[in-house]
């Protein structure tokens, strides 16, 4: 686990940057401060809110939309000449998607390396087979099929925190999509980060040290008391 030092090294070194001309990254921390990445500054920071309306599907004047805000904070970075949430899910370009989430007693309680495998999209076999079977008996097409497994490890990172990074290939509408996540959860079981980095797949190919670049820098940050 990286100490506060680490992030004001950062913090100095994007100064430094931007005094010679345009800084090589964005440095980005969350609300509570307690998570941080990088990204190349040729990408674009786009509001995040119509991505979390997307992926929860709660009305924005709900009570579970209310609670999400509180408890959910995210960002999104897209390099595309039109940067676009919709991206998450398709493009030629990549796209960087971050969140940190404070969990409740029930989902402490429930959080294993599966579950943050299938954070977001079905991953896990017994989750993918849930989805196939839920879209059949709904009389539609799988939205995400071809599922391609590329990588799979287990994280085990300073003060009890631990996690997973996986990444895999999905076709979506006749294009194959690679989608690279990191899952990190705290060591208090209080809080999961999580970083999700897409792109078509032969643009994550080209691209690759870019990516693992942009993963490596995302971390925990201890913060001192």
């Amino acid at each position: 686990m990286k100490t506060t030092r680490a992030w004001i090294a950062l913090i100095a070194a994007a100064a430094t940057m931007s005094a010679c001309g345009q800084p090589e990254f964005h440095y980005v921390r969350d609300r509570d401060g307690t998570t941080y990445f990088k990204v190349p500054s040729s990408f674009s920071r786009l509001d995040a809110s119509p991505l979390e309306r997307l992926l929860s599907d709660d009305h924005p004047s709900s009570a579970a939309a209310q609670l999400r805000r509180q408890q959910v904070w995210s960002t999104a970075y897209d390099q595309a000449a039109r940067p676009a949430v919709e991206h998450l899910f398709g493009s030629r370009d990549p796209f960087v998607y971050v969140t940190v989430r404070k969990l409740t007693d029930g989902q402490r309680n429930e959080i294993s390396l599966n579950r943050m495998r299938d954070f977001l999209l079905p991953v896990t076999e017994q989750t993918r087979t849930a989805y196939l079977m839920s879209v059949l008996r709904a009389g539609r097409a799988p939205a995400f099929s071809h599922f391609e497994p590329l990588m799979d490890r287990e994280l085990a990172l300073g003060d009890g925190a631990r996690g997973v990074r996986v990444r895999y290939n999905y076709r979506i509408g006749g294009e194959i999509q690679t989608f690279d996540q990191t899952v990190i959860l705290d060591g208090q079981g209080t809080s999961l980060s999580v970083m999700f980095l897409a792109c078509e797949a032969t643009c994550f190919t080209r691209r690759a040290a870019e990516f693992d670049q942009i993963a490596g820098s995302f971390n925990l940050l201890r913060l001192p008391g």
